[in-house]
């Protein structure tokens, strides 16, 4: 018999009332409340009693990727928030800090506002973004939150209140009528937020136009969600959960293929017995689900925790996709790993697993002008280098074309390295003329 749990939600008004708050120092506290208003927060039940050591916090991984961490904002944002927060300010004047704050964070990293938006008929199509050619992403408006927020996650902007920077729409039917104008596209991500906050209803009121559309591009839809680590419920006892994998099966049944994008960023995430369970439900909808992460300093830093992961994942039918390098954005101060030492873990990882867990790819960073992969450290010609290619790119024929960068072990992103042979990195020089094009050619932030 399924356990059944109700959800609740903690936040930034109720945080303190969590039971397992009150053994936990004052000044941590105080800390979760003031980044609390600049980045998002938002936790639950299920995440507080399952995936949690409280033994362990504040150091527990689990714990600092739910919870805001004080080192998550450089020190003066911290203090002139800490400041107004001890001195009883309005909330308006906190809220007009932290909005300035925020956009000191890059709130929207590579291009995802400037160059990834579409346009159909000459209007552009907000809460749509295509950037690379077979994929369009699909920002569901009642999809624009989650059941809780990972602290590191690259689309705060989303959650923070700042409708300027939010993406989203209600609106299937320009998303059926720009794929009509696109054949090359074949596949559709709904993302957010997390698409799985929905409720049957609305997902469906989303994907069976899809279905329906006389769209014979369309091959694949792919649903972008971190609810199978942080509210499994939503395949076994919510109260339309049963509705939820109907949909999923209606997918498979119209001759599509559904890729339930999943997120997993630390082994024990797998561990609680609900978790499993969904996993086993929506793999026999006839989806794949395909597992990613960022690999993240404090969290999952360690190429033990990834072998453990990955062979996890393939254990109960998963198939691991993506380690991604923390996004440009928001906390990646705190979070970030060197570029060459991660890929110094995802090649230890990497030879801890059998051949079912090989078709991950990593470590890999969604930058301006595509998928970038960190091949490894070599020698050419003498000189020592960061050997890259892309996995995707702005232009396909960017694709596999390996490149290099001037060794440098304490780079976070590809905006950091220097060419190791010539003045620029060969795609720089077409990517301006990509930059120029009509949006409908420069195409979709596909961190999913």
């Amino acid at each position: 018999m399924q356990e059944f749990l109700s959800y609740k939600a903690y936040s930034l008004g109720n945080f303190r009332s969590i039971p397992q708050m009150e053994a936990l120092p004052e000044a941590l506290k105080f800390d979760i409340e003031v980044v609390g208003h600049v980045l998002p927060f938002k936790t639950n039940n299920f995440v507080i009693d399952h995936l949690i050591d409280w033994s362990r916090v504040p150091d527990d991984p689990l714990f600092v990727l739910t919870f805001p961490q004080r080192g998550m904002l450089r020190p003066e944002h911290y203090n002139e928030i800490a400041d107004l927060v001890r001195g009883g300010a309005e909330p308006a004047a906190i809220k007009s800090t932290a909005n300035r704050i925020r956009m000191l964070l890059n709130p929207h990293p590579a291009g995802q506002v400037s160059h990834n938006i579409p346009t159909l008929e000459g209007e552009l199509l907000d809460g749509m973004q295509h950037k690379y050619r077979e994929t369009v992403l699909f920002f569901p408006s009642q999809g624009q939150t989650c059941h809780a927020y990972c602290s590191f996650c690259f689309r705060w902007p989303q959650f923070v209140g700042m409708s300027e920077l939010k993406f989203a729409t209600r609106e299937v039917e320009r998303l059926i009528a720009y794929l009509q104008a696109n054949p090359q596209v074949s596949d559709v991500l709904f993302t957010g937020g997390d698409p799985m906050v929905m409720s049957a209803k609305n997902l469906a009121a989303y994907i069976e136009p899809l279905l329906d559309a006389d769209l014979p591009s369309l091959r694949h839809i792919r649903v972008g969600s971190k609810s199978l680590s942080f509210w499994p419920y939503r395949y076994l006892t919510d109260k339309d959960s049963q509705e939820v994998l109907d949909l999923f099966r209606k997918v498979g049944a119209a001759g599509k293929h559904l890729a339930f994008m999943a997120h997993f960023n630390h082994p024990r995430e797998l561990r609680p017995e609900p978790v499993r369970h969904a996993i086993r439900a929506i793999r026999e909808t006839g989806a794949v689900i395909r597992t990613q992460s960022p690999l993240l300093a404090h969290v999952n830093d360690d190429p033990a925790l990834w072998a453990e992961m990955w062979n996890s994942q393939v254990d109960l039918g998963c198939v691991p996709y993506y380690m991604f390098v923390a996004r440009d954005t928001g906390a990646q101060d705190y979070f970030a790993v060197p570029l060459v030492r991660a890929w110094e873990i995802f090649r230890e990882a990497y030879q801890r697993v059998s051949g079912l867990g090989r078709n991950v790819r990593g470590p890999s960073m969604s930058a301006n002008p595509g998928k970038v992969q960190v091949l490894g450290v070599s020698q050419v010609a003498g000189e020592k280098v960061i050997v890259m290619r892309f996995i995707q790119g702005r232009d396909p024929d960017w694709v596999h074309r390996p490149f290099f960068a001037k060794f440098d072990p304490q780079a976070t992103w590809l905006s950091e390295l220097e060419p190791a042979f010539g003045d620029s990195f060969y795609f720089e020089d077409s990517l301006d003329q990509y930059y120029h094009e009509d949006l409908q050619t420069a195409h979709v932030e596909d961190y999913e």
